[in-house]
């Protein structure tokens, strides 16, 4: 079934404490579909400027992603973002920012985007987010991401996206400033009560916590021996998680059916972090995570 995401495409520079990597391919919406992109073709819609290179849009044609909804603005210049990880690679510094054209981001979908049935909002204005779900028709599910700068600056907006969403993924520090409580249990219970139908809250290398209605459970990451670049990892877990749903298509979202989407998820982001931007992804395939989610089923089971 059709896979809408909408989010940043970026140009990030990386440093770490092992290497660093200048204006490499970034932003949630790419990180996002290329994970995506296993199970299913997504739709991308995000903005560049004129610096944006042209192989980058090639390389996610070739994976399948529909790119017809990434805008170029004329005399722009492309969102970029310089990070630097502390050693524990779980830690980072943002040391630069430009949002440059992703400041004024105002998506429009293109027509043939409106029948979207599965819905992916990547972190951004809650304002912007409400405005993409009113150009979709009736979707199946939609899910969003957040940050702490929207949970402080547009509380009010992102209670009224809640309400809208059937899924909030989030992370561990951003789930306690939502609800002002420091257990994640019941931070994922609370936020439930705002509206959505499901919560997942990421914890990077300690895995992941669902929440819904009918089941409350956590879900181990996969032990990876060297972690080279946490970059786009929570963005990735989500592609994984909605591709395979959107592939599966099935008639209810069951907790069983979300606990498979989710260690999908979580087997995507473990590649994803082998190495800087989509360089380790881009070596693998479907056939890959398929291996690890056979290794992942045996560490899990007693």
């Amino acid at each position: 079934m059709s896979l809408l995401v909408v989010g940043s495409v970026a140009l990030d520079s990386v440093e770490t404490p092992h290497a660093r990597r200048d204006d490499v391919l970034g932003g949630s919406a790419v990180y996002f579909s290329y994970a995506a992109s296993y199970f299913t073709p997504p739709r991308l819609v995000g903005v560049v400027g004129e610096d944006w290179p042209k192989a980058h849009t090639s390389l996610l044609d070739e994976r399948g992603i529909d790119t017809s909804g990434l805008q170029v603005q004329p005399g722009g210049q492309t969102f970029r973002w310089r990070g630097k990880y502390l050693p524990n690679m779980n830690d980072r510094e943002t040391l630069e920012v430009h949002l440059n054209v992703f400041e004024h981001f105002d998506p429009t979908l293109p027509d043939q985007y409106r029948d979207s049935q599965y819905v992916f909002l990547a972190n951004g204005a809650p304002t912007t987010q409400l405005r993409v779900l009113e150009q979709i028709h009736r979707p199946r599910l939609v899910m969003a991401d957040t940050m702490d700068l929207w949970i402080n600056i547009q509380t009010d907006e992102l209670r009224a996206l809640l309400k809208k969403i059937d899924g909030l993924v989030l992370n561990d520090s951003e789930a306690i400033l939502l609800t002002d409580d420091e257990n994640l249990v019941r931070a994922g219970k609370r936020t439930l009560e705002m509206g959505p139908k499901f919560v997942v809250i990421k914890k990077g290398e300690h895995g992941a916590m669902f929440f819904s209605r009918d089941a409350t459970y956590v879900l181990p990451a996969f032990p990876t021996e060297e972690v080279v670049d946490p970059t786009g990892a929570g963005d990735s877990f989500a592609g994984g998680m909605m591709g395979y749903l959107a592939s599966e298509n099935p008639a209810e979202f069951t907790p069983h059916v979300l606990k498979t989407a989710i260690a999908y998820g979580t087997l995507v982001a473990s590649f994803n972090v082998e190495d800087f931007s989509l360089d380790r992804m881009v070596s693998i395939q479907r056939a890959d995570l398929d291996g690890r989610m056979r290794q992942y089923q045996q560490m899990l089971s007693l």
